[in-house]
């Protein structure tokens, strides 16, 4: 076994880069440690300027060609890029739990057969992607999509594979060549992707995967003047530090940034289904952009609702991600615990109530908290948490509702529960998001737009919307006249 490779629950993982079909290490490693227990999983090559131009230069080379790649091949490539996360689900669930502290049997059940349905969809979705012509006084006009470039992928650690191939699918689909760079905090299924694209006979320079801090190859690459789209999912200051890179090349940007999204109960809801939506919103350790982090109740019913969801909260298990039995597990790292735990104390000392919760528990776990007694205008409603830690207003008319829902900066999502139609369509078509769910939520299909509005985001990705942004769109008009006779 190299030296670079470490062993995770008995998988095989290479610390170092992916660059031009070849493993390279860099002079420098940074730790790799699991939320689980504290523990040091191995130490991964730092990246630098340097490797940042060698990818780009081997992405750069390696896109005349598979542009060129007809749409049939390229998604052939990509079903067998599939056939190999489906043949390592297993191994793919036990590395992701290890280094990020999310569910294993959501890795194993839900998570990764959705890492291989990303490559399948977009696929398929290529080879049924077209325009119909039209005509313009006789002449006819033809739309086509034209793979961009080189593309930087920059990915989240709270669903790390996932995530990624929700943009490296699409991207390798359009014909374009990426650089992915996954969180530093969860870097290990980023390379075991590498070998499955390899593996799958994936040209080398096609996708390459290189790790570090961003700010010692984040910037090197998003302010590179040969990248032509930078797709970024995380936080807002970050993606305006990104944007102020790309300025200057003019290099289109998609971003999927924060939220800080309302759930609406009205008396009219069935109250079982909205505290099971509620409920829900502690998913991945509250580690989730979509999560629904703002009750906002009507007033008639927010004591019953309350009692309910602090009986049901209380059923949740928390614990080793690994166990099969456990709801919730540890929060990604002790800096973010840190934070969690800040935005708790604070709203405490300005007021607020925990009803459950609002305190840290043993090693990187915090105790699914439920805040009343918070204003509107506090940081706690205002601000994205990321954590376990939900909080509860009441409202008295539907206007009011709807007010409160959408005055924040951000527009990710919202989720509704009512029993009158007539009422979901009216609150529907005013709130600020750009993913509404009606008595239900996290139903996402990979043909629907997905993005945010406001701070939550720019652009939309999904369906055609990923390949819009992945190529240069062309319409070709083409008149009657003017053909030679060829007889």
């Amino acid at each position: 076994m190299s030296e670079h490779t470490i062993t995770v629950a008995g998988v095989a993982v290479d610390t170092r880069h992916w660059i031009g079909g070849e493993r390279v290490a860099s002079t420098q490693t940074f730790p790799d440690v699991s939320p689980i227990d504290g523990s040091t999983i191995g130490g991964i090559s730092r990246g630098t300027a340097m490797e940042a131009a060698a990818a780009v230069a081997a992405a750069k080379a390696a896109f005349p060609a598979w542009a060129a790649t007809s749409r049939a091949e390229r998604a052939r490539i990509l079903h067998a890029i599939a056939d190999g996360v489906e043949k390592r689900i297993e191994e793919l669930s036990i590395v992701e739990t290890t280094d990020n502290g999310a569910l294993l049997r959501s890795h194993r059940r839900g998570v990764m057969p959705r890492v291989a349905h990303n490559f399948r969809f977009f696929a398929d979705w290529l080879l049924k992607l077209e325009h119909e012509d039209f005509e313009t006084r006789g002449h006819t006009n033809h739309v086509s999509w034209d793979p961009a470039g080189p593309s930087v992928l920059i990915t989240p650690w709270n669903a790390p594979l996932m995530l990624a191939t929700w943009k490296v699918a699409p991207a390798l689909a359009a014909g374009n060549t990426v650089i992915l760079k996954p969180a530093e905090w969860t870097p290990l299924t980023a390379s075991l992707l590498a070998d499955i694209a390899a593996e799958a006979g994936l040209p080398a320079g096609v996708l390459n995967v290189v790790q570090g801090y961003g700010s010692e190859i984040g910037d090197a690459l998003t302010s590179h003047p040969d990248v032509r789209r930078i797709s970024f999912t995380g936080s807002v200051p970050t993606a305006k530090r990104i944007a102020e890179s790309a300025a200057a090349n003019l290099t289109p940007l998609s971003l999927e940034l924060g939220g800080k999204s309302p759930l609406l109960v009205f008396a009219d809801a069935d109250l079982d289904l909205a505290v099971d939506l509620a409920v829900e919103q502690y998913d991945n350790a509250g580690q989730v952009c979509l999560a629904a982090t703002r009750f906002l109740v009507e007033e008639s019913v927010a004591e019953e609702f309350t009692r309910r969801f602090v009986e049901k909260a209380g059923q949740l298990t928390q614990g080793d991600p690994r166990g099969e039995a456990t709801d919730i597990g540890p929060n990604i790292h002790p800096l973010q615990l840190e934070k969690i735990d800040g935005f708790v104390q604070r709203a405490v000392a300005a007021g607020a109530r925990a009803v459950i919760g609002g305190h840290r528990k043993d090693g990187q776990y915090y105790a699914p908290t439920l805040l009343t007694a918070v204003a509107q205008d506090s940081e706690i409603v205002q601000e994205e948490v990321f954590g376990p830690v939900l909080t509860l207003q009441t409202f008295a008319t539907e206007d009011e509702a709807v007010r409160l829902a959408n005055d924040t900066r951000f527009g990710l999502a919202a989720t509704l529960a009512t029993g009158d139609p007539e009422r979901a369509e009216r609150v529907t078509a005013q709130l600020v998001a750009g993913t509404v769910w009606t008595n239900c939520f996290f139903v996402r299909d990979l043909q629907a737009p997905f993005g945010g509005s406001r701070h939550s985001g720019v652009g939309r990705e999904g369906g055609t919307w990923s390949f819009d942004f992945y190529c240069d769109l062309k319409n070709t008009v083409t008149s009657p006249n003017g053909w030679n006779n060829h007889g």
